[in-house]
């Protein structure tokens, strides 16, 4: 038997990750074909209206903040992904990807590990078992930067070798 608390609990629980079921198919449309950030959201929102006003507004600030911080998500993963490039990779994994980083950086008040563990079910869903492995292997990484002084530093060297390299 459920107290009210813990069903009130796993219905926000449950809109929170309809909101980023939501924000990846977003941004899987934004990768595909780049339409504008209004675009995208009055698109997206005009095809799938059953979505309550809590999962609308989460998806929204999920995807267009991923979308607005795209260049800076995607350097984290890129810096953790070094011999995988980030087209390479399958739309959807990309993209759960950003989302989380984006979590990670922008949602300070979702524990990084929710935002993982919220990523991998997702993954289950729209993508494989392989993928689930693969995505959970990249953001402990993108994690364990974030909250390691030593580790950031480090990252920081690796970025600015890497802008040299490419200005040079």
């Amino acid at each position: 038997m459920k107290t009210q608390n813990g069903s009130k609990l796993k219905t926000i629980m449950g809109a929170r990750r309809r909101a980023r079921e939501c924000a990846l198919q977003m941004l899987f449309a934004y990768d595909i074909a780049r339409p504008t950030v209004t675009e995208l959201v009055e698109t997206f929102w005009g095809e799938m209206a059953e979505a309550g006003d809590d999962v609308k507004e989460f998806a929204n600030e999920l995807a267009v903040g991923a979308v607005t911080n795209l260049e800076e998500i995607d350097e984290r993963i890129r810096l953790r992904t070094e011999h995988w490039r980030i087209s390479r990779m399958a739309v959807v994994d990309r993209n759960l990807l950003r989302l989380a980083v984006y979590e990670f950086l922008y949602q300070t008040h979702t524990p990084k590990t929710v935002a993982i563990n919220e990523a991998l079910e997702i993954a289950r869903r729209f993508s494989t078992h392989e993928a689930t492995q693969f995505i959970n292997g990249i953001l402990d990484a993108i994690k364990r930067d974030l909250e390691t002084p030593a580790a950031t530093q480090g990252l920081r060297a690796a970025e600015m070798a890497h802008q040299a390299k490419q200005s040079g």
